[in-house]
């Protein structure tokens, strides 16, 4: 067999205009170098969506028929009292059980919340300031942006920004749509005053991005920070099929997620991402795993448990952008 290595057999496949990066660290993933010398940073994020969710009397011509217990449901022109009650037990229910077990505790988390629902739940934004937590942009609205048009989604940017810096006293570090469009990072990047944005699920570490925007006339490069999320160590899992049917599995997930990075941080530190939703870990049924899992983590050493605005100041303090780390997006 000849030993000759392999060819590209699309001659036409050109590395530096694919709009997209295949390689990432290429397997050498730079020492992450944790506060403490931790193996592993925990980022545990709770998504407040409650009131931000489509519904006609948010002005949508559909009801919501994404993630909530409800599975299988269909787009009603309607008011859908089903859906709109089992997301108003993340605001009315779920969300004081997840802070409480939070504060028991005595650990930090990061919420990606709506504008239009931090709007419509101001004690809910008073509690979470409260305990300490980070509040991370969630956009506008929770909704699909994926065929907004372009200047539409600048404006809901622009809107949530504002409605973030007259609530709090200041504009959030981070951003994440999750339901995002072609235009998202653009978008936000041009905004200005976001240190990341977590709209990836593409690596266990953060990384760097040349991200087009405008500046004035001209398109320019500025160097943008990507903070992974994650779509698996997830509670969505329970309003998927096949997914999470009770605690036991989503705690054990949780847990050996864990392990295998906790192992491998003993020479390269990693970052395990967690999403929680008030309407979903939240449920009298489910939040034991969430207990678990934080009396498990709390047991080890050498575990940091931080929010997202520490990772990203942490990140740009130890790895800053480079012209040899930072990949163009295009």
């Amino acid at each position: 067999m000849s030993n000759q290595k392999f060819k590209h057999i699309n001659s036409t496949f050109d590395p530096a205009t694919y709009p997209r990066d295949l390689k990432g660290y290429g397997g050498n993933p730079p020492k992450a170098k944790w506060p403490g010398g931790a193996k592993i940073a925990v980022q545990f994020v709770l998504n407040i969506e409650e009131g931000a969710e489509n519904s006609v009397i948010h002005g949508d011509g559909h009801s919501e028929r994404f993630l909530s217990d409800i599975l299988g449901t269909p787009e009603f022109n309607n008011r859908h009292q089903s859906i709109e009650s089992a997301f108003e037990y993340g605001s009315r229910v779920g969300v004081w059980r997840v802070l409480d077990v939070f504060k028991e505790y005595g650990l930090p988390l990061t919420t990606f919340t709506c504008a239009a629902a931090a709007e419509r739940t101001p004690h809910i934004i008073d509690r979470v300031l409260e305990d300490g937590h980070e509040i991370a942009s969630h956009g506008l609205r929770w909704i699909t942006y994926q065929d907004m048009y372009r200047e539409t989604e600048r404006e809901h940017i622009r809107r949530a920004t504002e409605i973030f810096e007259t609530m709090l006293g200041k504009q959030p570090k981070g951003w994440y749509t999750g339901r995002d469009s072609p235009n998202t990072r653009e978008l936000v990047v041009e905004q200005g005053g976001y240190t990341y944005d977590s709209d990836s699920y593409g690596d266990e570490l953060p990384y760097w991005l040349n991200v087009k925007t405008a500046q004035g006339d001209q398109i320019v490069r500025k160097p943008h920070l990507v903070i992974p999320y994650s779509l698996e160590t997830n509670d969505m899992r329970f309003a998927s099929s096949p997914g999470f049917t009770h605690a036991a599995p989503f705690y054990q997930y949780l847990k050996d997620s864990f392990d295998t990075l906790y192992e491998e941080g003993a020479t390269t530190p990693k970052m395990l991402s967690i999403g929680l939703h008030c309407r979903m870990i939240g449920r009298a049924g489910r939040i034991k795993a969430l207990k678990q899992f934080l009396q498990y983590i709390s047991e080890k050493p050498d575990v940091w448990v931080c929010r997202r605005d520490e990772i990203a100041r942490h990140w740009y303090e130890n790895h800053p952008a480079t012209e040899n780390n930072t990949a163009n997006w295009l």
